[in-house]
């Protein structure tokens, strides 16, 4: 065997495993995330979850990256370890499709157009010509994903071609004919098939490679069967790897795949050749093609799940037994698995789900804080600050984990997500700080023994409910991403900025007729500011979902800050209608600063 043969083998197996790879990238990408959505809600019963496993895999072309996303989903807390047991069974179903594809380079042309077209020789080169067109001349849309889509199959045919006829010059070699003969010894042969699938990271690509050495003449039944057998175990290498660190649940989803693949391997092996030993099967020394080895593959993987389908619960059982110990509740920052950094869609979405447990973290501390106010308690400013720990932990990792995905590659339309999520993150977390220094306040109040007047108290009531209510309303438009609820944000804050400015000229003039001390007026002044700047905040998420929903050809696409001016100077009825209805609920109803003073007045009568 000469150097130039065994570099074009090389060569070809890289193109083929590139290939491969930038297909299944650009199907995730094309995907936009919905096949592993699918994935994750539709898996509660064991068919349907057999059904989408084999789905998503048959898609994407390989069972690895399903399974992990499954340890992925099992670490985050969206998905239950029963739900798994299904798709990781239809995942090494759906992997078989790719054999049956490439089965396309036994078809004979013989003078028939459609069947030449079908040759890898000629629609390899058609798929990355068409793909490079795609990809690099036509934007807009999903052409560009279509493109890698094209590209990859085209670099996947073209690949198994030279592979075909790099290997046709070994087929009267010696030396590879006594490596097969020695692969019959079937656990030679399944270890081969293990250890060459873990070191690809791909039993599709494992298939690949001995569907295009059949085409010699050497690969025969009672060789290839535990070669396919082991890379069936081999294959299950990428998740145990991937579920190293996380969750005990993820661990025992890892370890389902391996006995699902284990004890299947192993079964059928023992039928085979116990069979063969009393029945002499006919076949077991016939050559196999590439139609028989794709063949193969399927039908053992049918076989494995008809087998061990009735058996799911003991495979949970199983796992749970290596693996003891009751499952830990989900860290909050596990819903940020890297596992998920593949597919950028469903990164983005876990994102969002951490960003919204951010808000949710701020807003319940802008309640414990508001509390505070009328009773200080140290125990819930210990709750309080575990809290905001809690918000500064999830921000520093969702910072990290948005900065590596934008080294993905991502599209520019999740490139305006990412950014999105970044002001997002960042908004929330300044709640949440804001929240700290009001509870901070309440604490300065307490230690010297200070409380507010009547009329300030029914004032801090009055603009605590108003921000409360923009915090609500921005939190429930960032959930749902609704334009409609994101308008109602800007009035609520609108009016927050004028109680700040109203309820500080009254406090003064407290001050001024010594109805307060400087150092209640001082607190109170500064919780205003306080209170003021979450509502600021509150209008940025407003605006940050605004972008996101409104018409292309909405102002706030353009210039936010000439938005916000238009609406704060009449020119948007809706708005003016929400900025009185706020007005009348938080300010109108408060006793005007005259009647206040008429009060004080006859009080002190």
């Amino acid at each position: 065997m000469d150097l130039q043969l065994v570099v074009s083998m090389l060569g070809a197996i890289a193109l083929f495993l590139f290939g491969m790879s930038t297909m299944t990238d650009g199907l995730t990408r094309f995907s936009g995330g919905r096949l592993e959505q699918v994935l994750e809600k539709l898996s509660n019963n064991v068919f349907k979850g057999i059904l989408m496993g084999a789905l998503v895999t048959a898609v994407i072309h390989s069972s690895a990256t399903t399974t992990v996303m499954c340890v992925g989903f099992v670490n985050a807390g969206v998905m239950r370890l029963e739900q798994t047991v299904g798709i990781i069974m239809g995942a090494n179903i759906g992997t078989t499709i790719t054999a049956q594809i490439l089965r396309l380079s036994s078809i004979s042309g013989s003078g028939n157009l459609i069947l030449t077209l079908l040759q890898p020789s000629v629609l390899g080169p058609m798929m990355a010509v068409a793909g490079i067109v795609l990809y690099m001349f036509i934007t807009g849309g999903n052409k560009r994903n279509i493109g890698q889509i094209l590209i990859g199959m085209g670099m996947l045919f073209i690949g198994m071609n030279t592979m075909t006829e790099s290997v046709a010059p070994l087929q009267n070699e010696p030396w590879l004919q006594s490596l097969f003969t020695a692969f019959s010894n079937p656990i030679l042969g399944m270890l081969a098939g293990a250890a060459i699938t873990a070191l690809l990271q791909s039993s599709t690509a494992f298939t690949g490679i001995l569907q295009a050495l059949s085409t010699t003449g050497v690969v025969k039944f009672n060789t290839a069967i535990p070669l396919i057998l082991g890379q069936n175990v081999g294959t299950t290498l990428t998740a145990l790897i991937s579920s190293a660190g996380a969750s005990k649940n993820a661990k025992r989803t890892a370890l389902i795949h391996l006995f699902f693949n284990l004890i299947g391997s192993l079964f059928f092996l023992v039928v085979f050749y116990v069979g063969n030993s009393i029945f002499h099967f006919a076949f077991w020394h016939s050559t196999m093609d590439m139609g028989s080895v794709a063949n193969f593959h399927l039908v053992f993987n049918l076989a494995c799940t008809a087998l061990l389908l009735p058996f799911r619960k003991l495979l949970v059982r199983m796992a749970e037994y290596l693996v003891p110990g009751e499952a830990e509740l989900p860290d909050s920052s596990a819903m940020l698995d890297e596992r998920f950094l593949s597919s950028p869609s469903v990164a983005l979405e876990r994102a969002h789900e951490a960003v919204l447990l951010m808000g949710t973290y701020a807003q319940q501390n802008y309640r414990a804080a508001i509390r505070q106010l009328d009773a200080y308690d140290t125990k819930a400013a210990e709750r309080i600050n575990e809290t905001e720990a809690a918000l500064d932990k999830l921000e520093n990792a969702l910072d990290n984990y948005l900065v590596k995905l934008t080294s993905r590659a991502p599209t520019a339309q999740e490139n305006i997500q990412i950014s999105a999520l970044l002001h997002a993150l960042s908004d929330f977390e300044r709640i949440g700080d804001y929240s700290v220094n009001i509870m901070e306040t309440a604490a300065v109040l307490s230690e010297k023994g200070l409380s507010f007047t009547d009329s300030a108290k029914v004032e801090m009531n009055a603009i605590t409910d108003a921000v409360d209510e923009a915090i609500d309303t921005a939190l429930a438009c960032y959930r749902s991403l609704s334009y409609e609820q994101a308008l109602r944000v800007e009035p609520v804050e609108e009016v927050v900025d004028l109680m700040r400015d109203a309820l500080e000229v009254r406090h003064i003039e407290r001050l001024k007729r010594g109805g307060c001390s400087m150092e209640q007026g001082a607190q109170f002044v500064e919780l205003l500011v306080q209170l003021e700047r979450i509502s600021d905040h509150c209008s940025n998420i407003a605006l940050i979902v605004l972008r996101q929903t409104a018409p292309q050809d909405d102002l706030v696409h353009v210039d936010t800050h000439a938005y916000t001016h238009q609406l704060h100077h009449g020119h948007n009825p809706d708005f003016e209608r929400m900025y009185i209805e706020s007005k009348a609920k938080y300010f109108d109803s408060l006793p005007s600063l005259k009647e206040e003073l008429a009060a004080a007045a006859a009080k002190k009568e």
